[in-house]
């Protein structure tokens, strides 16, 4: 994806949906000093743009019973590239993983998994992590707690070029 160019106003409009998704249209174009009109062709043009790649609700893992957070660091037998894709691809089908990351070192993947507990996390592991093909090695480290959880990533309102009238 090429970068787009942002001005103060658009990083003002990212800040603001990043922190709060349902804030009306009025709302952000106040905050971003605009009017209605110019700010919901800003937010569709960040959307086309791939700046904004979608919306959601935060929800509490506990309510829904999964009190288990789980790390895995996963090794594989050959990090071919068809083989690294094969099992992303796999990753993508199980709903338990919420997040799949590659690693550059000894780890290929580390894996962000939910579970209702531990022994639900392990029948995971047993069916359908370490059995799937390619895979050398599985370490777990189970989280005790979570300090921050902040998605999405630090936006510089004041960074950028000045923008331009409406």
């Amino acid at each position: 994806m090429q970068r787009v160019k942002l001005d103060r106003i658009d990083r003002r409009i990212l800040a603001d949906l990043q922190a709060d998704g349902r804030m009306t249209n009025v709302e952000l174009a106040r905050r971003a000093g605009i009017s209605a009109p110019p700010c919901l062709r800003r937010v569709r043009a960040l959307e086309e743009a791939g700046c904004i790649k979608g919306y959601h609700a935060e929800i509490d893992p506990t309510v829904l019973g999964f009190n288990v957070t789980i790390f895995a660091h996963v090794g594989l037998g050959s990090q071919a590239e068809a083989d690294l894709r094969a099992f992303e691809d796999l990753v993508t089908r199980w709903p338990e993983v919420r997040e799949c990351h590659m690693l550059a070192g000894e780890t290929d993947f580390l894996l962000k998994v939910v579970a209702h507990d531990w022994d639900d996390y392990q029948r995971f592991l047993t069916s359908k992590l370490t059995a799937a093909p390619n895979i050398s090695h599985v370490k777990s480290a189970l989280a005790i707690r979570n300090s921050k959880s902040q998605p999405g990533v630090p936006v510089d309102v004041e960074a950028g070029p000045e923008p331009e009238s409406e």
